[in-house]
């Protein structure tokens, strides 16, 4: 016992050492895999009753495809057209699923931020595609080139965002020239992987242009990498509109990533029931991969779905719900049927950044993790179903996000993890805090969160008795305050300005070109 006693006075002598030398806590949220299986909500043989129908709906009920030169590639592939409807038999399915990589490589101005966009990677992006923003000092106002460069800012400074989206609308320029300055910000501002709406060939071409002169491309470099994305919504049911179809076509002929994603809400554009809803998702998917591929054998193209349902008393979309999470699930089983990557979306329907909005968003990021989403749309911000991004949201969300990403990192159980030393030092009824095992790792330990308050109640009171949502504010802030572009930002935007301007004086790009 006296030896033990005198190993333990040694130990905590030392502990002074351990203090000093002890590393500052390092994150790796970069490049993340999926840490757990897989999850299933249908068995195998359903799933596969699943994917025959849907490739019924596309032979038999057809697909209406508003744009005449899609109609000619798929007809070109042998579907049969009857006017605006396509017909799609399921060995172009099969051909197009054969071609489609399984693993994209998403290129970036910086190669950390790189991405391998296969199955088992793990990919955020943030609330997108939102006409408002909204935080508690300046209050919720239409979204403009300021709120987009400040969203692009915060997006940049946390690396578990792993990759841009269209976060709000910059309604203050004109949709003719909005492109030249969303394009031009993801450049200058960040670099991360970029994403361009498809919004008619003009508009396209322009972006593709500024990426590729802003990090000094040749058309071959560019053309040989996926340096840009785009989402690609389906309007269900069946139905593919002009510069959707055009946004394939476009993007597949340039080597360039589009992510097919039907939008099926259950009970308004598609059954109620969620293998219903499932049918007609896998559907439209499908043939929106088949056209890429029928453009361009081995174009890149991602799985999507982003299937919840609707309340059905107001009609109002709903997220986060057992039905969204169930559609997350079977999205999941029908893209590993598929053998392709897919893309997943989280989402809230709350109008504040309260408990709703937080339990909605979370629940979806976990369907998407048990899902094994490739990439996980909306991660943080989005507000409204969509209407709003939220920037107290954001934070609160990336808070969530970097737990998640947390689970990503390796847990050892080597002897000096296990401890047995450390539990020799404390007696029963004794505690940790002081043992070596402890002060070697304490400042190393655990996740040191980034917005929530660990103080009990009093210290809490003294500090200002602020709700998550006001100390986000204040996280927010800090950040756009500490922001610092990439080192390259002058010379990127330096290379653009002429091609920007010229297009600019000759009146942009109409979305409807």
């Amino acid at each position: 016992m006296n030896i033990e006693k005198s190993r333990r006075r040694s130990r905590r002598r030392r502990q002074g050492a351990a203090i000093k030398t002890a590393a500052a806590r390092t994150a790796h949220y970069r490049q993340l895999k999926h840490p757990f299986q897989p999850q299933k909500v249908f068995s195998d043989d359903e799933i596969v009753a699943i994917h025959q129908t849907a490739l019924q709906v596309l032979e038999e009920l057809g697909l209406k495809v508003l744009l005449p030169e899609a109609r000619e590639i798929l007809a070109a592939a042998g579907a049969i057209v009857k006017e605006d409807m396509v017909y799609i038999g399921r060995d172009m399915v099969e051909s197009a699923l054969a071609t489609a990589p399984v693993s994209i490589r998403l290129r970036a101005a910086n190669p950390a931020r790189e991405q391998i966009y296969e199955n088992g990677a793990l990919i955020f992006v943030a609330g997108s595609g939102c006409p408002n923003v909204t935080d508690l000092e300046r209050g919720r106002r239409p979204g403009n080139m300021e709120a987009f460069e400040e969203t692009l800012k915060l997006c940049q400074s946390f690396d578990v965002i792993h990759q841009f989206g269209p976060s709000v609308e910059p309604q203050d320029i004109p949709v003719n020239l909005r492109h030249y300055a969303t394009t031009r910000a993801q450049l200058v501002l960040g670099d991360k992987p970029t994403y361009v709406f498809a919004r008619g060939r003009g508009q396209v071409q322009d972006s593709f242009e500024i990426i590729r002169l802003g990090l000094n491309l040749s058309d071959q470099e560019f053309e040989n990498g996926v340096w840009v994305s785009t989402v690609i919504n389906t309007n269900s049911p069946r139905m593919l509109d002009l510069p959707m179809a055009q946004g394939i076509i476009d993007f597949a002929r340039a080597g360039q990533m589009t992510i097919i994603t039907p939008f099926c809400l259950a009970g308004a554009m598609a059954p109620v029931t969620v293998a219903g809803a499932l049918t007609l998702q896998h559907a439209e998917s499908l043939a929106g991969i088949t056209l890429a591929q029928m453009t361009r054998a081995g174009a890149p193209v991602s799985y999507g779905g982003f299937s919840s349902n609707v309340d059905m008393k107001s009609g109002s979309p709903a997220f986060g719900t057992p039905e969204h999470v169930k559609l997350q699930l079977g999205s999941g089983q029908l893209a590993r049927l598929t053998g392709l990557p897919w893309r997943s979306a989280t989402g809230s329907a709350s109008n504040i950044p309260d408990m709703q909005a937080a339990t909605e968003t979370d629940m979806a990021l976990w369907g998407a993790m048990m899902a094994n989403a490739t990439l996980v749309i909306h991660s943080a911000g989005w507000l409204e179903g969509g209407l709003s991004f939220g920037y107290e949201k954001f934070i609160n969300d990336v808070e969530a996000l970097q737990i998640l990403a947390e689970l990503c990192q390796p847990t050892q159980a080597s002897a000096a993890e296990i401890g047995l030393d450390a539990l020799r030092d404390v007696e029963p009824g004794g505690h940790f805090f002081s043992t070596q095992h402890t002060m070697e790792r304490y400042q190393d330990a655990f996740y040191r969160p980034l917005v929530a308050d660990l103080r009990n109640y009093g210290a809490w009171v003294d500090a200002g008795s602020q709700t998550s949502a006001e100390r986000a504010t204040g996280v927010w802030k800090q950040v756009l305050r500490d922001y610092e572009p990439p080192d390259d930002s002058a010379l990127i935007a330096e290379r653009v300005a002429s091609f920007i301007e010229s297009r600019k004086a000759a009146g942009g790009a109409s979305p409807l070109e």
